[in-house]
């Protein structure tokens, strides 16, 4: 499996008698889970043959075939719109990128992207937990690989 796949969710808990299931940690994206639309688990292309929301608004699916509780579900990158604004990135992207405070202090890298109500955390390899929010990351630079946040969200040395 190349980085051409994205994950989008998780297999959540069955929903419903159907084979339907909640699917966890969902991408915010429109249209990732409409009716028809091709998700991959394990590697294979799924179906997706019904679409709603459940408790929460979480997306409850089924696909046309049966996949294993918390198998990765994932769509090819192409199939994702383009970004607009330079500013604009797919959180999946922050992923392994090494984060500094301003001034050059090695914080770590990013381990994995928490999905939360009130904003995104950036789980680093460190151990340190930082918000994803404007007033801690000053900057995202994809091409260079590395997240520059201010001073005073991470705990010191």
């Amino acid at each position: 499996m190349g980085s051409d796949l994205v994950t989008v969710g998780r297999v959540g808990k069955p929903h419903g008698l159907d084979g339907g299931f909640f699917v966890e940690g969902a991408s915010a994206r429109k249209g990732v889970f409409a009716e028809g639309a091709t998700l991959y688990t394990g590697g294979e292309p799924a179906t997706v043959v019904a679409s709603r929301h459940g408790s929460g608004g979480r997306p409850v699916i089924r696909l046309d075939r049966d996949v294993e509780r918390g198998a990765e579900l994932s769509v090819e990158r192409a199939t994702l719109p383009g970004l607009t604004d330079e500013d604009e990135f797919y959180v999946f992207e922050l992923v392994g990128l090494s984060v500094e405070e301003e001034g050059g202090r090695q914080l770590g890298r990013v381990r994995e992207v928490l999905e939360y109500p009130g904003n995104d955390v950036l789980e680093l390899d460190s151990g340190a937990s930082l918000p994803l929010v404007e007033a801690c990351v000053r900057q995202v630079d994809l091409a260079g690989g590395r997240i520059v946040v201010a001073v005073g969200f991470a705990d010191p040395d």
